[in-house]
C-alpha cells in the first residue's frame, strides 16, 4: 500500500493508475478504523482495481464545543488494517494541505434540502463541511465510484445528491450497517463510552426495533415515536432526535410504503446514530417529528 500525504504525489501516482485503464474507488474515512470502516475498503475491493482511502479528520465538519481536538487518532493502526483489508492507496494530508489558506477564506459546497433537519439541524455548517471536503477529495482522485456506510444516513443522501446535482461521474455505493454482537452500530465514537454506558448502548438499536415493529402492525405514528422517545430516556439516552422519514428524507405520508427510522441521542460523552429501514401499513397515519 502506498501512503501518500501530498497532492501532487496523489494525482501522479493515479494518473498512472487511470493511464493503464483501471477503475479507482474511494473510501473516505476520518481514522480511526473499526470494522464498519474496513467493510468499505472490502466493498470497493469487489468493485473496482484500485482501492484508495483517505483518512483526514475534517475541521470544517467539526461545530464549536464538539470533539475535533480529542477525535481519536489512530495512524499506525489504521494503516495496519488498511493493508490487511486490501486497501491500494492511503491519502492522509495534513490540514494546511487540503486548505492552505485556512477555513475562514476556503469555498465551502452546500447541499440543500437533504443537509437540514436532523444532524443537520442538531449541528449546524456539519454537511457543509462533509460536502466541501468530499468534493475536494472527488476532485482530487477522480473515483469511478466512493463508498459510504448507511449508518450515516443522511450523510448519505447529501453526497448522493451532491453527484447528482454536480453531473459528477461518480457511482455512490451504500454499504449496510455493522453492529456489534449485541446491535450497537459501529463507530469511532463508541470508544468514549465507559463499560457502563457501553452496557446501555444497544438500547440505541433495541428501541428502533421496537419502533419499527409498532408503526409496522399499524400503531399510530406520533404514539409510536413518543413511546420510543420515553423508552431512550429511561435507558439513559438524552435522545437529539427521533423520526421517521420516506426513503429520501422527506416527510412522511399516506402514500409512503418505504420510510426510515432516524435517531440520534447523547450518551454520557458520546453522541450515537442509528437508522432502521420500516415497511408502512397501508394505513399509516400522519408524518412525525
Amino acid at each position: 500500500m502506498h501512503t501518500l500525504r501530498d497532492i501532487p504525489g496523489l494525482r501522479y501516482t493515479l494518473r498512472e493508475q487511470r493511464r493503464q485503464g483501471q477503475r479507482i474507488a474511494l473510501v473516505p474515512t476520518m481514522g480511526n478504523l473499526h470494522a464498519g470502516h474496513l467493510a468499505l475498503v472490502k466493498s470497493a475491493r469487489k468493485h473496482a482495481d484500485v482501492v484508495v482511502a483517505s483518512l483526514f479528520v475534517n475541521p470544517m465538519q467539526f461545530g464549536p464545543g464538539e470533539d475535533l481536538d480529542g477525535y481519536p487518532r489512530t495512524f499506525e493502526a489504521d494503516q495496519a488494517q488498511l493493508i490487511e483489508a486490501g486497501c491500494d492507496i492511503l491519502f492522509a494530508p495534513t490540514v494546511s494541505e487540503l486548505y492552505p489558506n485556512g477555513l475562514d477564506a476556503q469555498t465551502r459546497v452546500h447541499v440543500p434540502v437533504v443537509g437540514e433537519g436532523l444532524c443537520g439541524g442538531s449541528r449546524p455548517g456539519h454537511f457543509d463541511g462533509v460536502s466541501t471536503v468530499v468534493s475536494m477529495l472527488f476532485n482530487l482522485v477522480q473515483p469511478d465510484m466512493a463508498c459510504f456506510g448507511e449508518k450515516d444516513y443522511q450523510q448519505l443522501a447529501v453526497i448522493r445528491k451532491l453527484v447528482s446535482d454536480l453531473h459528477l461521474p461518480i457511482e455512490i455505493i451504500g454499504v449496510p450497517i455493522v453492529r456489534a454482537e449485541d446491535g450497537l452500530a459501529l463507530s469511532s465514537r463508541n470508544g468514549y463510552l465507559s463499560r457502563e454506558e457501553r452496557a446501555k448502548a444497544p438500547a440505541l438499536y433495541r428501541t428502533l426495533r421496537e419502533l419499527r415493529d409498532a408503526i409496522s402492525r399499524g400503531e399510530p405514528i406520533e404514539q409510536a415515536l413518543h413511546q420510543g422517545q420515553a423508552a431512550l430516556y429511561d435507558a439513559g439516552f438524552t435522545p437529539d432526535y427521533l423520526e421517521l422519514r420516506d426513503t429520501t428524507l422527506g416527510a412522511v405520508n399516506d402514500s409512503t410504503r418505504d420510510a426510515v427510522l432516524l435517531a440520534a441521542a447523547h450518551l454520557g460523552p458520546a453522541r450515537l446514530i442509528d437508522n432502521l429501514s420500516v415497511q408502512l401499513p397501508s394505513a399509516a397515519r400522519s408524518a412525525s417529528h
